[in-house]
């Protein structure tokens, strides 16, 4: 069973990668905890401000240290 490093609802910061010039920068809420594709696990987030949900993979999410409300 695969151990998830960031949990439903919590916050996150996007650290993007070299072909990641697409997805803006800043907070993420953790929506859903996706199943491995390729052996990293991936999330389903939803970017705070503009609220659009994308899948990122865990390598590219740092932990804010919180919680948001629903």
């Amino acid at each position: 069973m695969a151990l998830y490093k960031f949990a439903i609802g919590e916050t996150v910061d996007f650290v993007p990668g070299a072909g990641d010039t697409n997805v803006p920068y800043g907070k993420y809420k953790i929506q859903r905890q996706m199943p491995s594709e390729n052996r990293e696990l991936q999330y389903r987030v939803k970017h705070v401000a503009d609220g659009h949900e994308r899948v990122l993979s865990e390598s590219r999410l740092i932990s804010r240290g919180g919680v948001l409300g629903s």
